[in-house]
């Protein structure tokens, strides 16, 4: 059978010899993807097809329950859903020197620990005591079995750099092995060879695939590339964890089969200016999407931050205009974080609003229903608006938080000690009730607060200002 490359338009299916900057078919630019054909010469083989070996009943496959491998990390192993599933391929992008290098190599350096104390518990069962001789039996077979590796496969850093990470890091176990190589060929030809626990992928924009033409990074590469490596984890059951980089827009690079073809999407967040760092997932085949780790970013690498809602309110000033303490869930997990808002004057005539962490689009809902409602007058005011400590919150329950910290700020009134306040501002200024509500009033009342500004207690917004800042 031969294979030869051709050129597809991914629009409307046009083929090309060669690469075309644009489709002279339908138009379109950049959309000619390089694409492996296989042809067997004119004769078709699928009438020797066997069907009673490529099809099921769904009904009498046997089910299949995968032991999960934890990685060292509960934060990571609450986002992944539990830990990492054999067979699987997790996806992690972020901005450059956010930490997923960091953050995969101590997770690698932790599963090769482990392995290597769980071979050695093993290993020693097979070593018999006889009185006050002990006879050791033959384990080299044995040793063989159970010696699995962790492959770190570096295509963007020598294995000097790997090293340097790593001795800040932590003790650096033997069976923590490094392949600085960019062709995927020989990097799953290596691992068939050392059947590794896991295998690191650092980073799928520098793999290339002799199959193709294309220079690393392009789209062409980066689909055959996850391909060879999806069809390899699947049949062997090892899992990898695959590094992608991200657009100026801060979407993942690659095209859209990419994200399709892995079983876990995870998207490490941060600001440069803080230290802490959020692991978001937003495709689980195996777990909740909902789901966040929260990590600080020190010298000695990434450290897990167990009580979240403490380490965000710890800069918090107490009665201070324009602050409001909210409680927001990030899957089973109810996190506390300070809105804070700023409304000054200003002489220019198109006011300024800035929007941190938060949805710039529901800032602006709220912010025109404390107009309508609350006659808060912020037409001829600057607003800024941000969640401290460089958290960001998606879910709607933040909308009366960020009402109450710009009345705040507008009238110069600090809201009353001991707040909190959730829940979701319609167009009309009704409140609407958001859910887990016990959950998010538990984990208020762990910290500290005892007041609560909800949907439950206060019907409309302006009741809400009313009873929180006052006229």
């Amino acid at each position: 059978m031969k294979s030869y490359s051709q050129f597809i338009c991914q629009q409307c299916g046009y083929k090309s010899p060669s690469f075309l900057g644009k489709c002279p078919e339908c138009g379109e630019w950049n959309s000619l993807v390089e694409t492996v054909i296989a042809t067997d010469g004119g004769q078709s083989s699928n009438s020797n097809i066997q069907i009673e070996n490529k099809i099921f009943k769904l009904s009498e496959v046997k089910g299949f329950t995968a032991g999960r491998i934890p990685s060292g990390f509960s934060e990571f192993d609450r986002v992944l859903g539990g830990g990492i599933v054999p067979g699987s391929i997790v996806l992690i992008s972020g901005d450059p020197g956010i930490g997923k290098s960091t953050l995969l190599l101590q997770a690698a350096m932790k599963i090769a620990e482990q392995t290597r104390l769980s071979n050695e518990s093993k290993v020693s069962k097979v070593t018999k005591v006889q009185g006050k001789k002990s006879k050791t039996f033959d384990t080299s077979d044995t040793r063989d079995t159970f010696d699995t590796s962790v492959l770190y496969v570096s295509g963007e850093e020598s294995p000097q750099q790997v090293k340097i990470r790593a001795d800040r890091i932590g003790k650096i176990p033997d069976n923590l092995l490094i392949l600085p190589e960019t062709d995927v060929d020989i990097v799953v030809g290596v691992s068939e060879k050392l059947s590794p626990k896991l295998v690191i992928i650092d980073s799928i924009q520098t793999l290339t695939s002799q199959k193709l033409t294309g220079s690393a990074g392009s789209v062409g590469q980066l689909r055959e590339c996850s391909q060879i490596l999806q069809r390899w984890a699947k049949s062997t059951n090892t899992p990898i964890f695959i590094v992608g980089h991200v657009t100026k827009e801060g979407v993942l690079a690659g095209p859209k089969v990419l994200e399709h073809l892995v079983d876990t999407v995870l998207n490490l967040e941060g600001d440069d200016m803080y230290t802490f760092r959020i692991l978001r997932s937003s495709k689980n085949r195996f777990g909740s999407t909902f789901e966040v780790g929260v990590f600080e970013m020190q010298d000695a690498g990434m450290i897990e931050v167990v009580n979240p809602s403490g380490v965000f309110l710890s800069h918090r000033i107490n009665m201070r205009p324009g602050s409001v303490v909210v409680s927001t869930v990030a899957g089973g997990r109810p996190i506390l974080a300070e809105v804070q808002a700023l409304v000054t004057p200003t002489i220019y005539p198109v006011p300024t609003r800035r929007v941190t962490g938060l949805d710039f689009s529901r800032v602006q809902v709220v912010m025109a229903s404390l107009s309508k409602v609350a006659k808060i007058a912020l037409g001829n005011m600057d607003v800024y608006v941000s969640v401290a400590g460089g958290l960001k919150i998606n879910e709607p329950a933040c909308d009366l938080g960020v009402a109450l910290a710009i009345a705040s700020a507008a009238r110069d009134v600090s809201v009353k000690g001991n707040v909190c306040a959730y829940g979701e501002v319609g167009l009309l200024g009704e409140l609407r009730p958001v859910g887990n509500s016990k959950v998010r009033m538990s984990e208020a009342k762990r910290m500290g607060f005892n007041i609560f500004i909800t949907p439950e207690k206060f019907k409309t917004l302006d009741e809400a200002i009313r009873y929180s800042v006052g006229q």
